[in-house]
């Protein structure tokens, strides 16, 4: 029985990985510890998990209007990315430093995300075991497959050229993001530690043991990747465990059941709270279409104010696994943790990107066949329209999906991320 700590910051797509590999730990025996914001407690608490807060401190779930007017500033195309570095942590990397340095205090493991940042200097610190994770193939910034950035998505093309074009931006990348990161240097210095590699880029991966949790469908192993990197598919997992609401609604159920199957617009948990027309505009491609849909909308504010026609739902969230298998089609954000359930289902989609990875998590589902792409800024009713026209008519796009589908179907994420825990954590030291 070992005492592992699961460090990790951000939305459900940050948050559900690491409770999936979490209970398989758990199932085997060990003592696993979530740490991240208090926000999430009551989604641990409710599958029997240890939460070990680490700040900052995030709002409530009931907090709604704060929680808009934060994701508000790090949803932007251009400047999200920056802001959530420059807002979120690093005004807190000390709090970071010495909530995360506490909870692993008695750990014999640390399993680290790309964002908190401190975890790579606590590991050094304690000489504690320890295994990074990354969540989507944009954070291996590989050259030879190079990643979409949101703020510029047509420089993929430039990156494209060549590796040696690719490593000559991605130096530029570095340096820009290294003046971002500088508490982070400054707190190294100050524990007496040398200034290490970028803690964005090579320095988040932990020399023995690197975990790409998601399916090698979204991106196959390249020869710049980290040492020793595991693929281990997808951690699924997707209750919301909040207010009562762990059971998916009868009425939607109900609704699934009395017709063909709906094209299903989701934002994730997210951009949900940038979602100004979408969802209007969903609801019109829609009824243009002739098609059924359902609208999982995240939140009451999202509801649109004129009446549903016939044949169009509304409900404020569903787990992913038991509605878009059941759906013809999904139209979503492209978070990962929404891509990888999207892959799961079989079924195709239409990806709406705003930021972060999801712009390259778009390009990487449109390249494998199973989707089409239509940025936020072009999205609305008329654009909306022809995509999902194209999306539903050409046979290719569902076959193609429902191919990937089993893939992803026959992969156990959380079970291979165990497993390479278990083995990190039986290495000689």
């Amino acid at each position: 029985m070992k005492r592992i700590v699961l460090s990790t910051f951000g939305s459900f797509g940050d948050i559900h990985p690491y409770i999936a590999i979490a209970l398989e730990l758990k199932q085997r025996g060990h003592l696993p510890v979530i740490a991240t914001s208090a926000a999430y407690r009551e989604k641990t608490d409710a599958v029997g998990l240890e939460l070990r807060a680490v700040r900052p401190e995030m709002p409530a779930p009931d907090q709604t209007d704060e929680i808009a007017r934060i994701v508000e500033q790090l949803m932007g195309q251009r400047e999200g990315t920056e802001n959530i570095f420059k807002q979120m942590l690093m005004p807190h990397i000390r709090d970071i430093y010495a909530d995360l340095d506490a909870a692993v205090a008695d750990a014999d493991l640390l399993l680290t995300h790309p964002l908190p940042l401190v975890g790579p200097i606590i590991a050094q610190r304690r000489k504690l075991p320890w295994v990074s994770s990354v969540l989507a193939p944009v954070s291996f910034f590989s050259v030879y497959d190079p990643p979409v950035p949101p703020q510029f998505p047509a420089l993929h093309k430039v990156l494209k050229l060549s590796p040696f074009v690719a490593r000559t931006l991605l130096r530029l990348a570095v340096a820009k993001f290294d003046a971002l990161v500088e508490p982070v240097y400054q707190l190294r210095a100050e524990l007496g530690l040398p200034r290490g590699l970028s803690p964005i880029f090579a320095g988040q991966h932990a020399p023995t043991m690197v975990l790409a949790l998601y399916s090698r469908v979204l991106g196959e192993p390249q020869q710049d990747w980290p040492a020793h990197t595991r693929l281990t598919g997808f951690p699924f997992y997707d209750r919301r465990d909040y207010f009562g609401e762990q059971a998916t609604p009868r009425a939607l159920l109900q609704f699934l059941a009395a017709g063909p199957p709906p094209i299903i617009f989701t934002l994730g948990s997210s951009a949900i709270w940038v979602a100004k027309d979408f969802y209007r505009d969903s609801v019109a491609a829609a009824h243009a279409l002739g098609r059924r849909a359902l609208l999982l909308i995240g939140h009451a504010r999202n509801r649109p104010a004129e009446p549903l026609p016939a044949g169009i739902a509304a409900f404020e969230y569903a787990p992913f696994s038991e509605v878009l298998p059941r759906g013809c089609c999904t139209v979503h954000q492209g978070g990962v943790g929404t891509t990888g359930q999207a892959l799961r289902a079989g079924r195709p989609a239409l990806v709406v990107p705003h930021a972060h990875d999801q712009f390259d998590n778009a390009a990487r589902v449109a390249r494998i066949g199973t989707a089409r792409v239509l940025p936020r800024p072009k999205y609305n009713a008329a654009r909306a329209t022809r995509e999902l026209e194209k999306l539903l008519s050409e046979p290719g796009y569902a076959a193609r999906a429902g191919e990937v589908g089993q893939i992803v179907q026959r992969e156990n994420g959380a079970s291979a991320a165990a497993d390479a825990i278990e083995e990190a954590l039986n290495m000689k030291r």
